[in-house]
Parts: C-alpha cells; sequence; structure tokens
C-alpha cells in the first residue's frame, strides 16, 4: 500500500499488554504505515497522529481493569494528544484504559454471565462519518472477534441518552442479520454497545478487536478497514501540528 503521506502510529505499552504486537502488525506490516511502540513510561506523543491503547491485561488488571494504567505517564501524554484533537483508539483493555481516564463516559463491567467470553461478534456500524468508520456502508453488519472479562458497558441513564441523542454510538452487538437482541447480546452491555466515541468523535473505544480480523490469512479482514479509513482521512485531511 503506497501512499504519498504516511501517518505515523503509536501503540502504548504497559506492563501486561499482549495485542500490541497485533495491532502494530496492522498498522506496520500491513498497511506499511510508520508505527512506534511507546513504553508506559513514556511522556511525548507529538511525533504521532494516531494512538492505539491495545488490549491484554495492563498491569496484570489488579485493582481493576485499566485502573492502574490511567496514571501512567504515556497516558498523561495521551490525553493531551485528545484534547489536541488527534486520534485515538481504545481496543478491549484500551476502551477500559479510557474510561477509567476519564476520556471516554461509562464503565466496562463483568459480563453478564460472569465468564470470559472468546468468540466472533457480528457487529452494527451505526455511523459512517468519522475517520474509524468511513471504510463501512451504513448500517453494515461486520464481524469482528471478542475476548474479555469484563466487557459489558455500563452507564447511567442519563449518559446513556446522551450517548444515543448524540449519535456517539459507533458499534452495537446485533444477529447476523443486523438485528438487536438479548441473544445477539454476549456479555450484557446496555444498548448493545460495543463501542462508542467522545462527543468529538477523535477519541474511540471498542471491546471487539478489529486488529484480529485485518489479516487475510485469518478468515477476515472488516477490521482492517477501520485502520484503512484512519489512514485515508488523515492522508486527505493532514493533522493539523499542535502549537
Amino acid at each position: 500500500m503506497s501512499m504519498a503521506k504516511q501517518v505515523n502510529f503509536g501503540v502504548i505499552v504497559f506492563p501486561g499488554s499482549n495485542c500490541d504486537r497485533d495491532v502494530a502488525y496492522v498498522t506496520r506490516d500491513l498497511l506499511q504505515q510508520p508505527t512506534r511502540m511507546v513504553w508506559h513510561e513514556e511522556s511525548d506523543l507529538t511525533d504521532i497522529d494516531v494512538v492505539i491503547v491495545p488490549g491484554g491485561f495492563s498491569y496484570g488488571d489488579y485493582l481493576r481493569c485499566g485502573a492502574i494504567a490511567r496514571f501512567s505517564p504515556a497516558m498523561q501524554a495521551l490525553q493531551r494528544h485528545a484534547e489536541q484533537g488527534k486520534l485515538v483508539l481504545g481496543i478491549c483493555n484500551g476502551f477500559q484504559v479510557l474510561t477509567e481516564a476519564g476520556l471516554l463516559p461509562g464503565a466496562l463491567v463483568r459480563n453478564r454471565d460472569l465468564h470470559f467470553i472468546c468468540d466472533r461478534a457480528p457487529l452494527r456500524v451505526e455511523r459512517t462519518d468519522l475517520p474509524w468508520t468511513i471504510g463501512y456502508q451504513a448500517n453494515e453488519v461486520i464481524t469482528v472477534p471478542i475476548a474479555h472479562g469484563e466487557g459489558s458497558y455500563y452507564a447511567d441513564p442519563e449518559t446513556l441518552a446522551e450517548l444515543e441523542a448524540n449519535h456517539q454510538i459507533l458499534f452495537r452487538y446485533v444477529s447476523g442479520d443486523g438485528e438487536m437482541s438479548a441473544e445477539s447480546n454476549p456479555n450484557g452491555s446496555l444498548n448493545n454497545i460495543a463501542g462508542i466515541c467522545n462527543r468529538q468523535g477523535n477519541v474511540v473505544g471498542m471491546m471487539p478487536h478489529p486488529e484480529r480480523a485485518s489479516d487475510p490469512m485469518l478468515g477476515g479482514t472488516d477490521g482492517l478497514r477501520l485502520f484503512q479509513g484512519v489512514i485515508n482521512s488523515l492522508v486527505t485531511t493532514p493533522v493539523e501540528s499542535s502549537v
């Protein structure tokens, strides 16, 4: 994939992260974009366009998923990165970290049946006007792997109403034909929420793993289009340098 302009990706690495290299494989090897592994003690992200907080078990999830990671120097830098309007993606444990840090509303709690889930989940794409989703069709059903024990999205009624009103829900768990139901909700997430964004749309968190649905050798590339959309968006509309 050759482009005149390249997008600089940064993947934050915490003690216990285990999906960081999977993400880097997609951005660096499959999509041929500059990708830097950012150790959690680093505090300078100014060279990076898109920061990804990967899945795994940051700090062993010893206190609460994402609760310790939020205090790392890299997360303080990520906060500044997000405030400048630059792009941030949290996947699985990364989604948990973003909610703990207050960059996204709500929380991720124990799955409805209190079991770890590892499966492939149909998702309905709710918005297609953001860099993260421009590679999809409206209401398209895609299949993306999930693997989590605390992936049930929870928020108070007021927050849920705001998410719905502001169209901040990007992905929902659905059946294969795109219908929402209790049966198509693998973890008990309220409103079948699988992924959300902040009000500005530059910060996204999702429990499913798009990096695990990016290599054709693994049997599906629905997740690859998320990364491709981000790259195409930034190549068309360059990231403004911060003052």
